[in-house]
């Protein structure tokens, strides 16, 4: 990333903060491109192009840096270097992988200007060839293949923008990444290839098209799998003030989602939060696997006393690295932590350029770049043949956190997010301090998603109960209607007390409370409730409705509201998230069965006073 290829050469002559005013390369650069402060090894990027000077957002401090310092241009972009050792590994915003960082400087800081490559340059991997010589090979092709981790497998593929006949390829072997495994002969042009790819972070990687979002991302939340759903390939912005569960929920989906690789990117929280999952992730175990959860993660991490100029940086870098592995066909979950973050720095960059600032401060440019963050989450149908990918289709998808300011949705960050993502999980902070965990709004939250996603559901989750059918969408609808009925009866409760409102409305809060507690709150904490499976998600909510349907039933009978809510059952009811396994979900059956005994036995104790 920082090679200079010794072309031209340039001259400080202002320094603003991270911002840095450049003569002498002005006729040479382009946007984006990477410039170096020769005697400090410092690198920034081109932003703003002038006729007399150039603009560079340097991404490290700029402390005691002098007018006239020579600067060299790299012509190249800020780019990743993409290969065997991007898993289970820690980086900054410009990917310089900070684990090898700290074995040098054992202060725990950075010292500025330090230049280490990405990619372990002397570890070997054994390498696999999966095409044999003279055959022609096209943008995107596997070329061979390396076991990265236990759990991943990482394909070796022909760069985007190159095809020809393979004349050359290793044999199988251990390498280092930067060794020559392969040669293409294009247009009379031999050219060597190593295991390491470069991608400017500002493209997106190419496909060979977009298909239709059709399977939800399982997150084993019981309230996002069936009310606020996502698929693979979607986009969802978590807004939520301090301390309403934002990182618990989001390392809770990085856990359990049935996401192959997990990209987590933190844009300027605190340092002591960073440090705080730093230290648990490496100890999470797999439920797949069983082995460490890192194998399939990679965090990249900015904290808040970093410079703004890498933060603002690093989600791109994120997303950039996440493309990769989707080109394998796998399905990636990005995680961006958090946005509300990485647009200060945004913010501060733009202040620094003198901008005309927009509404909150921060530039009128604001929405163009979420959209162009949000826009490369999808489902693509990779370049290249299939045969030996993990699949022909990759997901990415993005779950980007906000943290808006005394948790005002209508704030700049969180109102442009809402744009560009169709789905919006509410964090509340009442919910939270009430210790319901997860503490989403369901009343603000939404879902574009369940329409399409719909038919995975009727095929692949078989509850079928003769006295209740309704399917996964048309239970979504009935919690939804139940949910927003309690909250139209919240103001009359007030006013005349719960006893007074007619029967059927009380029966109406009486399921809304037990949908709460026994379906929407969710300890992710507790070995058995913390992950929920389609399977159990469904039976256990067909349960709850299938009550509500029978009480109904009782309340046109003559029945009243107390006979219901003193059914021996509902206690059952209330413990199933957390005593019945996710494998054992016929014993739901067992607790339906008992639940249509007891209305029976009701039905019969009182049936000669109730019949009239």
């Amino acid at each position: 990333m920082t090679e200079s290829k010794q072309s031209t050469k340039g001259y400080i002559s202002e320094v603003n903060g991270s911002l840095i005013t450049v003569k002498g390369l002005e006729h040479d650069v382009r946007l984006h491109d990477l410039i170096k402060v020769n005697k400090q090894n410092l690198i920034g990027e081109v932003i703003q192009i002038y006729s007399d000077r150039i603009s560079v957002q340097c991404f490290e401090d700029t402390d005691n840096l002098k007018l006239n310092e020579e600067v060299l241009y790299l012509e190249e972009p800020l780019s990743m270097e993409l290969g065997p050792g991007l898993l289970s590994n820690i980086f900054d915003g410009i990917q310089r992988p900070l684990d090898k960082i700290f074995e040098m400087e054992k202060s725990g800081f950075i010292t500025r200007g330090i230049d280490i490559p990405a990619l372990d340059r002397e570890k070997k991997w054994h390498f696999t060839p999966l095409k044999d010589i003279d055959v022609q090979v096209n943008p995107g092709d596997v070329i061979g293949k390396v076991e990265e981790t236990q759990a991943i497998t990482h394909y070796i593929m022909v760069p985007p923008n190159v095809k020809g006949t393979l004349i050359k390829i290793a044999e199988e072997g251990d390498y280092k990444v930067d060794q020559d495994l392969y040669k293409i002969q294009s247009e009379d042009k031999e050219r060597t290839f190593n295991m390491i790819q470069k991608w400017s972070v500002t493209r997106n990687r190419p496909f060979s098209k977009r298909l239709t979002p059709d399977e939800p991302l399982i997150t084993g939340q019981r309230v996002i799998d069936l009310l606020f759903p996502i698929s693979k390939g979607g986009t969802v912005a978590v807004p939520g003030g301090f301390g309403t569960g934002k990182t618990v929920l989001q390392q809770n989906i990085a856990k359990w989602s049935d996401a192959d690789i997990i990209v987590f990117v933190h844009c300027g929280e605190r340092g002591n939060e960073v440090a705080d999952l730093l230290r648990q992730f490496p100890k999470l175990e797999d439920p797949r696997t069983g082995r460490p959860l890192l194998e399939r993660t990679i965090l990249i991490t900015n904290t808040s006393n970093m410079p703004v100029s890498a933060r603002e940086a690093s989600i791109f870098s994120g997303i950039t690295i996440a493309e990769y592995y989707r080109d394998m066909g796998y399905n990636v979950a990005l995680q961006a932590d958090s946005s509300s973050r990485w647009a200060e720095a945004l913010r501060e960059i733009s202040g620094l350029l003198e901008e005309m600032p927009a509404e909150g401060g921060y530039p009128a440019y604001l929405a163009s770049r979420l959209s162009g963050f949000y826009e490369r989450a999808g489902v693509i149908e990779t370049i290249g043949d299939h045969e030996h990918k993990n699949s022909k289709t990759g997901t990415l998808t993005v779950i980007g956190s906000v943290s808006p300011p005394a948790g005002d949705f209508s704030e700049p960050v969180t109102s442009n997010t809402k744009r560009f993502v169709q789905t919006f999980w509410a964090l509340d902070a009442e919910l939270a301090y009430e210790k319901h965990y997860p503490a989403i709004n369901w009343l603000e939250s939404y879902s574009n998603y369940p329409g399409y996603i719909r038919k995975w559901w009727e095929k692949n989750i078989d509850i079928q109960w003769i006295e209740l059918e309704l399917d996964w969408f048309h239970c979504r609808n009935q919690v939804n209607l139940i949910l927003s009925r309690e909250n139209e009866l919240k103001n009359m409760t007030q006013l005349v007390g719960e006893e007074n409102l007619p029967e059927s409305q009380q029966l109406d809060l009486f399921i809304a409370d037990l949908i709460r507690e026994a379906f929407l709150i969710q300890n992710a904490f507790d070995d058995i409730d913390n992950f929920t499976s389609p399977n159990k998600t469904i039976a256990l909510i067909k349960l709850i409705l299938l009550l509500y349907q029978e009480a109904k039933d009782l309340l046109r009978q003559g029945y009243i509201i107390k006979d219901i809510k003193d059914l021996e059952v509902i206690d059952k009811i209330k413990r199933i998230k957390n005593t019945i396994p996710n494998d054992q979900v016929n014993t739901i059956e067992e607790v339906k069965r008992n639940l249509l005994d007891q209305i029976e036995s009701l039905k019969k104790s009182y049936g000669v006073v109730r019949s009239y």
